[in-house]
């Protein structure tokens, strides 16, 4: 039986080509995702990614945020980056000089530290005690550096109450300035140039987040509250408490 060549079948020939290259093509498309998909890969690998942020603890916010009320020069990022700074949050922190969240001598402990929790005692180790103590010692030194140059307000003035809570206010007054102690210059400039930035994200990120869930909860229908049979409500009244440092 003589063969048949495939002009016989021309659609036979025609099927076979477009089956090659829709193959080829397949195949074409696979290799360039995979190429893309590396080159993603690497990208992600290679690019900086952004910081984690620190946050306040939950625990610890209600008490920082009335612990700033002390004194105008505070501020939420200002308090929370003084305390990593101090302890990393840790309410058991002991360095052998000072101790607690917010690292206090036991001298000006002493001094300074009052009860902020109302249970009748001046906890040291206790931060509801300790963070309101540490905003008040705070206060006082912005009020102390006053006298050295550039200690009225602003930058200045943060710099110089931060070096007096860490090497105590008669260093500062002292050096009229911060005084020529590595610990306290590397303290300062920690709180300053590195965790204060960081916090201030952090607290602008956490407003927004509050900001869009009050939004949100206000939008929601809510049901009418009934009126209280005792009468018009009080709120309980806020105060301000204490603050802290190593060295008298």
């Amino acid at each position: 039986m003589p063969l048949r060549s495939l002009h016989a079948y021309p659609h036979r020939a025609g099927s076979g080509m477009l089956t090659r290259a829709a193959g080829m093509a397949a195949a074409f498309l696979a290799g360039l995702a995979l190429v893309v998909a590396a080159v993603l890969v690497v990208r992600h690998l290679t690019e900086p990614s952004e910081p984690e942020l620190p946050v306040i603890p939950d625990a610890r916010r209600p008490v920082v945020e009335a612990a700033v009320r002390t004194c105008s020069p505070l501020s939420v990022p200002l308090l929370a980056a003084q305390i990593d700074a101090e302890s990393g949050w840790r309410r058991d922190a002991d360095s052998g000089h000072a101790q607690g969240i917010s690292q206090f001598s036991p001298v000006t402990w002493k001094e300074w530290g009052q009860d902020g929790d109302g249970d009748g005692k001046a906890d040291v180790w206790e931060p509801r005690d300790a963070i309101p103590s540490q905003a008040r010692y705070m206060c006082h030194l912005y009020d102390v550096v006053k006298v050295v140059p550039g200690g009225k307000t602003g930058l200045g003035a943060t710099r110089l109450a931060l070096a007096a809570y860490n090497a105590g206010p008669n260093a500062v007054l002292r050096a009229r300035g911060i005084p020529k102690i590595l610990e306290t210059r590397e303290y300062v400039d920690k709180i300053l140039n590195e965790l204060l930035p960081k916090y201030r994200k952090s607290e602008k990120r956490y407003q927004e987040s509050e900001a869009k869930h009050t939004s949100s909860a206000s939008a929601s229908p809510s049901t009418p509250a009934s009126p209280s049979p005792s009468g018009d409500p009080s709120g309980p009244a806020s105060g301000s408490s204490p603050a802290a440092t190593r060295r008298p």
